[in-house]
């Protein structure tokens, strides 16, 4: 992961219009688009999708998939081929690469709709997650923070020591 890239925070309410359009706050859509115009839209757990920098986004996947390959070339995979597999059919359809439009407009495609959860009209969370930006359903938003907020201060005081 890049160092240049700043830590995106923040959390802000958000319409989807008829056609799925969202926009996203300048102070994400900017910061997350500073090095490249070019995005990753990801399925993250059901009710979310993440967006992430194009260049950040290659960099991790081409690491983790060199990996896989290289376990598949020297048969360390070969009696789990089951999950390889698994693995190819989910890589295959987490991720599309994505276009901030004119204002931070991101137009939320089909297939991503329906795992995020939300219909045109609805109302989306959109918080920064450090090195990515979430695009929540707020019901899923607001059931992922509450088990995730009591733990807070022992993860600030493991990450920052």
């Amino acid at each position: 992961m890049p160092c240049s890239q700043e830590f995106l925070l923040g959390e802000f309410q958000r319409s989807l219009d008829e056609r799925y359009r969202l926009s996203v706050p300048n102070e994400l859509g900017d910061a997350l688009t500073a090095e490249s115009a070019d995005c990753i839209l990801a399925k993250e757990r059901p009710g979310c999708l993440s967006l992430w920098s194009a260049p950040v986004w290659q960099s991790r996947l081409d690491e983790g998939v060199e990996l896989v390959k290289q376990k598949m070339r020297s048969g360390r995979l070969q009696n789990r081929i089951g999950q390889v597999q698994l693995f190819g059919r989910l890589l295959s359809t987490r991720h599309r690469p994505v276009k901030l439009a004119g204002r931070g407009r991101l137009v939320i495609p089909e297939g991503f709709r329906e795992f995020l959860g939300v219909e045109s009209g609805g109302e989306v969370q959109i918080v920064g997650a450090a090195v990515c930006v979430e695009i929540w359903n707020p019901d899923s938003w607001l059931k992922y923070l509450e088990g995730r907020m009591p733990r807070f201060r022992r993860l600030f005081d493991q990450l920052s020591r």
